[in-house]
């Protein structure tokens, strides 16, 4: 016997599932539900299968192609245009020179199709319709029969005053080939409209036959996740290729922290990832190659292969799609389905029965109350405050580094030598591959400086005189993020024009692709490291051992900042003692740098040193300590390095709009002026670059060095205290005292533009509006300055005392709440 599986639906009622995809190849645990109607069919002996297609066909071509994996033989027939149920097998009538069988590819039973064979030789009918008794007949075509199994009468999809019985049609039958004479070619024709009753008429004797067992009609969303939730409750007898185990099916590979929560009756994937105290609650099925973040609780919700949920995320009740990324603190609730390639940025809200299409960015903060259908999958803005920085090999993938970084390449124009670096971690050094092939295959010369850091980077960039680069980094925040940092030839970073202009082409995809003969070879530069640190040590223009006495105590990675931290300390002469802290090979976060500072604190008063240095992984942020054991960064560093200039050469003096009044102050001690730019790290850098060109003179110190170098800064500051032979708390102790204080109060997107225009609108206030909105009070100041990346604006506050610049901030908060309200 043969059979043919119509597979040609479209699934219109399950989108935005069936947007990329044709209904039969939706998955129904992680496997595309027409596997079980082949399996069942192979089951019952049935190994010749074809197979009529309408709907993205070469997707179920691709997925079983001549059937040989599964154990049966297959052929497809494709339909042109829609033909109806009957038409598209009359589609296959040159296949069908016996009795066969027809069966829907997206529906989920377990029928023994034997039986309904058997009935139907037994009958000798034309045709017999296997059926089965359902509890709201409504949606299906319901059939009475009379005692010997003989059809008498049937309805398509009654109103309850129709409904004559509770058994329906499954839309299996088991037909002879001459019911294919009653089709005409070509010409649309259904079953159960046309067909049927077309036999009744000509007195041909038709059957049905009910069995016993699970059928789902899965036509709709509800009955998609209903099929799950039987079959995860064994309701239906299907293969299910996994390790059943106190309720939980488990694939190859899963990785499950032992803080781990799962209830069964779960599904997990193969490949899946399950972070420490997750949550999976029963009636979940977690697609393959999934990532589900630590403290992410999921609940009676599927989600297709590749997802990402972040941690904190919740899903409740919820459907996505394949490759979908839940960031850190998202919810989606119950009803909500999410189509496959969306991005749904941190702390969003997804409310219940929302649909989402695919390809489809949420940002940040956003509460979606209704579906969203059209847009595109790439925000319009691909850069943030230092580059690009996204989810390691989920946002930041090779794919898109190749893709951006080809832009780049592109705006650069044909030949342009560009470098390529990264920190010395997996997951950068994979970004800077892709990124080394995007440049490439633009016709662009590129000089791989392999590992290092982004100071080295810079360095690299203007002594080899090259157009640009770009540097991959694991972003200092969140170690879970990448960050590609683009340099121009100044070494500073691009500016906001030329980022655009990389964006459009990435959007236009507008690459000046190279002919294979113009593709140029990698260019390996070697010795950039060393090159870097002797650059150092003769900007602070000091003889071998210059600093010798001087102590310190580091804390930093040494697996990424060791050849060039121990030469530079090494080569000035200043002993130095690295507290070694269990990083075990990975980046840790700025935060969790801060918190070793009451260790070493600790280290260098009792080790009597003169000071403690903190630097970041990749060399860009310092904190320092003096030899009380003082902290001394963010605020307190930038006035101490501006105190350095003033006293070297008495400015002038560049600092972002967020550093104290108190630079002012000593500007007007020393005879200087103070030039305030935007926080931006591209803005800063530029004024700093704009301005370093003009500066001559023996003893000056450099503002690019002590502002973006953690170990330029280091040894300049160190150097300094030397030649005025005063230590580092001396030197602190100048700085006029000021009083800062910061906050942060969520504004979604949509609010912020009015936010700002209602702080502007405010009446007798002096104002400036370089960089966000920054109002004078009489004993302080505040600024409000939106946040590019995330839903927020930060508030940064200066008073007389530490109470006034913590009232100023607060009143700002509260201010921006109620606008909003």
């Amino acid at each position: 016997m043969k059979a043919i599986i119509m597979a040609g639906g479209e699934g219109s009622r399950l989108r935005p599932l069936t947007c990329n995809r044709p209904k039969p190849m939706v998955p129904v645990m992680n496997r595309p539900m027409m596997a079980y109607i082949v399996e069942l069919l192979k089951k019952h002996g049935i190994t010749d299968i074809g197979v009529t297609l309408q709907y993205m066909p070469e997707s179920i071509r691709d997925y079983f192609g001549n059937g040989s994996e599964f154990g049966v033989n297959m052929r497809y027939y494709v339909e042109e245009t829609p033909l109806g149920t009957a038409g598209s097998v009359k589609n296959a009538a040159t296949f069908l020179d016996d009795t066969f069988i027809v069966i829907s590819g997206d529906a989920l039973t377990d029928f023994d199709l034997s039986r309904a064979t058997q009935f139907h030789g037994e009958k000798g009918s034309v045709a017999t319709l296997v059926l089965t008794r359902v509890d709201t007949p409504l949606e299906y075509g319901v059939v009475i029969t009379d005692r010997k199994g003989a059809i008498t009468q049937f309805l398509e999809k009654p109103s309850w005053g129709e409904v004559f019985s509770d058994t329906v049609n499954t839309g299996i039958y088991v037909l002879e080939p001459q019911v294919l004479d009653y089709i005409e070619e070509g010409q649309i024709f259904d079953f159960s409209k046309d067909l049927f009753p077309l036999l009744l008429k000509e007195g041909k004797s038709i059957n049905g036959v009910v069995l016993e067992g699970y059928w789902c009609d899965i036509g709709n969303l509800q009955q998609y996740l209903q099929a799950h939730l039987d079959t995860l409750s064994e309701k239906v007898k299907i293969n299910i290729p996994a390790l059943w185990k106190e309720g939980v099916y488990t694939s190859p590979g899963v990785e499950i922290d032992d803080s781990a929560i799962i209830k069964g009756p779960a599904f997990i994937g193969e490949n899946c990832k399950i972070g420490a105290e997750a949550r999976i609650d029963s009636f979940t099925v977690l697609g393959s190659n999934s990532i589900v973040g630590e403290r992410a609780t999921i609940k009676r919700s599927i989600a297709w292969s590749g997802a990402y949920i972040g941690s904190g995320a919740a899903l409740r009740g919820a459907i996505m799609g394949s490759r979908v990324q839940v960031q850190n603190g998202s919810g989606i609730y119950e009803g909500a389905v999410i189509g496959s390639d969306t991005v749904i940025k941190e702390n969003c809200i997804i409310k219940p029965d929302v649909k989402v299409w695919p390809h489809k960015v949420i940002e940040a903060g956003t509460t979606v109350q209704s579906s969203i259908v059209w847009g595109t999958r790439y925000p319009k803005k691909i850069f943030g405050l230092d580059g690009i920085t996204g989810l390691a090999n989920i946002e930041t993938t090779p794919e898109f580094a190749a893709r951006i970084a080809a832009s780049f390449a592109t705006v650069q124009g044909r030949g342009g030598r560009l470098a390529a670096g990264s920190d010395s971690y997996p997951a950068s050094q994979m970004i800077k591959r892709a990124v080394i092939s995007g440049m490439q295959s633009v016709g662009a010369v590129v000089a791989d400086l392999g590992d290092g850091i982004t100071p080295m980077h810079r360095f690299a960039v203007k002594s080899l005189e090259l157009d640009g680069g770009v540097h991959v980094k694991v972003c200092p925040r969140r170690t879970d993020l990448v960050t590609m940092v683009f340099i121009n030839k100044s070494g500073g970073n691009i500016s906001r024009g030329v980022e655009r202009k990389v964006e459009n082409i990435m959007f236009r995809e507008d690459f000046k692709r190279a002919a294979s003969d113009r593709v140029m070879p990698l260019e390996n530069v070697r010795g950039t490291a060393a090159q870097y640190v002797s650059s150092l040590l003769m900007a602070v223009k000091g003889p071998d051992k210059a600093l010798e006495g001087i102590k310190i105590i580091t804390a930093y990675d040494r697996k990424n900042l060791d050849r060039f931290i121990g030469p530079a300390l090494d080569s000035a002469g200043i002993a130095h003692e690295n507290i070694d802290f269990d990083f075990k090979g990975r980046a840790r976060s700025w935060q969790a740098y801060r918190e070793m500072l009451p260790q070493l604190a600790e280290a260098v008063v009792q080790g009597g040193a003169d000071g403690g240095a903190v630097l970041d992984h990749n060399g860009d942020s310092l904190i320092l300590l003096d030899e009380r054991g003082r902290v001394i960064s963010d605020d307190m560093l930038t006035a101490l390095s501006a105190l350095i200039v003033f006293k070297t050469k008495g400015g002038p003096v560049v600092v972002p709009v967020t550093a104290p009044d108190t630079i002012e102050k000593m500007a007007q001690i020393y005879g200087g002026k103070v030039i305030r730019t935007k926080t931006g790290v591209q803005d800063f850098i530029e004024r700093v670059i704009s301005l370093e060109g003009s500066v001559e003179g023996e003893g000056s110190y450099s503002q690019f060095m002590l502002h973006f170098d953690a170990l330029g800064s280091l040894l300049s500051i160190l150097a300094f205290t030397r030649s005025r032979g005063i230590g580092l708390g001396d030197l602190v102790d100048e700085i006029p005292a000021f009083y800062m204080n910061k906050k942060v109060v969520p504004v979604p997107w949509e609010t912020k533009g009015t936010v700002i225009r209602k702080l502007i609108e405010e009446p007798e206030r002096e104002m400036e509006l370089l960089d966000g909105v920054k109002v004078f009070h009489k004993d302080g100041w505040a600024l409000v300055l939106p946040d590019p990346e995330e839903p927020v604006c930060r508030i940064f506050s200066e008073g007389a005392t530490m109470e006034i610049a913590e009232s100023l901030a607060d009143f700002y908060v509260d201010k921006i709440s109620n606008m909003m309200n």
